[in-house]
């Protein structure tokens, strides 16, 4: 007989989607699955593991929603994240319904977590900044490229540049073309992520004190080197599903 869980969370991103299971007070670890190889059968095997109560989902993905619900059809409950359920925080944004699933997670997991005022950094496909008011509301953010998708678009482009693997460099001037390209790529990120901090201190927590937390797969090579960032929580956006699944 299948082992019982009260959730299986899936967070569908852009590159990855990551599939855990998870009690109503901790979550397992992921296992990562890359978002174009999700499929029904995938989420089919997993509910075979164990039985679940429901599945909790965020999704940026709208294609691969179909295959999550197939397969949990007659098998658990299905909850889809979005800005109508309880999350712990509020929303103060002219457009809820446009602000991505897994973000509101974030907002809900850093609230619970490290309180309020806070700023969650999520180094995905996207570099995304979520900020969370001291008055415990969703308030809005930032959204820039991410890191691979900058380095990959240098080697698209140019004829002579090569694809690059994303690690700390030795120095800041370059020795060859790798280093110079690595060292523009994780120094000039760190700059990217510093500066919009900046920014948002200044504009909304100029006299107060805030919580960075920073999260997603580029998190601890960028962040580890950031004074700005107070914690690194790699499984912030499942935490906030479990949180989620807690509250719905």
């Amino acid at each position: 007989m299948a082992r019982r869980s009260d959730y299986l969370l899936i967070d569908v991103s852009n590159s990855y989607a990551k599939l855990a299971f998870a009690s109503r007070e901790r979550v397992s670890n992921p296992v990562w699955i890359h978002t174009a190889e999700l499929s029904s059968s995938i989420v089919a095997e997993f509910l075979r593991q164990r039985q679940v109560r429901k599945v909790v989902v965020s999704s940026v993905v709208p294609t691969k929603n179909s295959a999550i619900s197939k397969a949990a059809h007659n098998k658990a409950q299905v909850l889809w994240l979005d800005w109508k359920l309880k999350l712990g925080v509020a929303i103060e944004y002219p457009n809820p319904q446009s602000i991505g699933a897994d973000r509101l997670a974030n907002a809900t997991a850093v609230a619970e977590f490290y309180g309020c005022p806070a700023i969650v950094v999520d180094f995905g496909t996207a570099v995304t900044f979520d900020v969370v008011s001291e008055r415990r509301s969703y308030i809005g953010g930032v959204i820039a490229p991410g890191l691979e998708a900058m380095t990959n678009f240098l080697y698209q482009r140019t004829a002579l540049l090569p694809r690059l693997s994303l690690k700390e460099p030795h120095r800041a001037v370059g020795k060859s073309t790798v280093e110079g390209m690595r060292s523009g790529a994780i120094f000039g990120y760190r700059g990217l992520v510093r500066e919009i901090l900046a920014q948002i201190r200044a504009e909304q927590f100029s006299r107060k004190k805030v919580v960075v937390v920073a999260t997603g797969g580029y998190a601890r090579l960028i962040a580890s080197r950031l004074p700005e960032v107070a914690v690194i929580h790699p499984q912030l956006t499942l935490e906030g599903l479990r949180i989620v699944g807690n509250l719905n």
